[in-house]
């Protein structure tokens, strides 16, 4: 697979220092470049944009965990689920419609933004 390797590097500088600026995750934001500036397969994007989300977010829960920001029984419900859901979602998302993976996919970033949006006017 081949893609504008320099616009790539330029685009992910710009999402990481507005996603800095705005304390949001850049996920939303990396998905639809990866679609439609970098021409990324749907399922290729699905999964960079998990492992982009997976490494970034590290620093960041080090950091609410050593100052104290976590409330842990959540915390352990959440992991709890995910470990047991992620295989479960990868499992179907193999067999799944590209289509509908695109569908299911404008959804979610949708919510995002528009909870995004709320939380910034509200």
């Amino acid at each position: 697979m081949t893609f504008n390797k320099p616009l790539a590097v330029i685009l992910a500088l710009i999402v990481g220092i507005g996603s800095g600026i705005v304390g949001a995750a850049g996920g939303f934001l990396l998905v639809p470049i990866m679609l439609t500036v970098l021409h990324i397969p749907t399922r290729m994007t699905i999964a960079t944009s998990l492992a982009v989300t997976f490494i970034s977010s590290i620093g960041s829960s080090a950091g609410k965990l050593i100052t104290g920001q976590v409330d842990y029984l959540p915390a352990i419900i959440m992991i709890i689920a995910s470990l047991i859901a992620a295989p479960l979602g990868a499992k179907a998302g193999k067999t799944m419609n590209t289509k509908v993976l695109q569908f299911i996919l404008a959804i979610m970033i949708a919510g995002t933004a528009i909870k995004i949006w709320m939380d910034i006017l509200i």
